[in-house]
């Protein structure tokens, strides 16, 4: 078993190789490799796509590797592979990202990418630091998770997603609803950070890396 984690400079990814490689080793998944190579990327049993910065840096950044977000597409929709995008990595799952300008997602799952807007004007934006997730809907992932679980955000904009009912599986509370998890089929996004999440991220990660959609 093999797991890709998408390197394409949209941050440092050390702490989710060093968290995936751990629960992996735990959960007896296989190996965790970072890479750009699309090849390794078709070979992979799960592809974990991160991302930090502004949704239109991380997507340009994305395409600008010859041949990887290809690679990353066959995987994730035509052999259907179980696929995680994490903050940015999850927001480009999106029709449509909103920041700084209008800019095609991959539309994998139907939404818009939207800024922030609490309605306490005493909360700040970006959003950061710890939040208690409320499950929307069950999913494996979840597994042993329970409402209230920890996790750990840093972000300004979130997913609006065009049906909450079939596709978000969990959100925060931040003066109105939050997009926190989503996921159809074989994918998922988590608009956290599940390697800086302490225990409850962990066992998300444990969980994918079992997943066997």
């Amino acid at each position: 078993m093999l797991t890709a984690l998408i390197d394409y400079d949209s941050g440092n990814l050390h702490s989710a190789e060093k968290a995936f490689q751990r629960m992996a080793r735990e959960v007896d998944a296989g190996d965790v490799v970072v890479t750009s190579d699309p090849e390794v990327v078709r070979r992979a049993d799960r592809i974990v796509l991160p991302g930090d910065g502004a949704f239109p840096a991380c997507r340009r950044a994305l395409l600008d590797v010859p041949g990887l977000f290809e690679a990353v597409e066959e995987a994730a929709i035509t052999r259907a592979r179980p696929f995680l995008g994490i903050c940015v990595g999850m927001q480009m799952l999106a029709t449509t990202g909103h920041e700084y300008s209008q800019t095609p997602g991959f539309d994998w799952i139907g939404g818009e990418v939207v800024p922030i807007r609490p309605a306490d004007p005493s909360l700040k934006v970006p959003h950061m630091g710890w939040n208690d997730l409320v499950i929307d809907n069950p999913h494996p992932v979840l597994e042993g998770i329970g409402a209230g679980a920890h996790a750990y955000f840093v972000h300004s904009y979130h997913m609006a997603v065009a049906d909450p009912g079939a596709h978000r599986i969990a959100h925060v509370d931040y003066a109105g609803d939050i997009t926190a998890i989503i996921g159809r089929d074989n994918l998922l996004g988590m608009q956290f950070h599940p390697e800086k999440s302490q225990a409850d991220g962990l066992r998300m990660i444990a969980n994918f890396l079992r997943w066997a959609p």
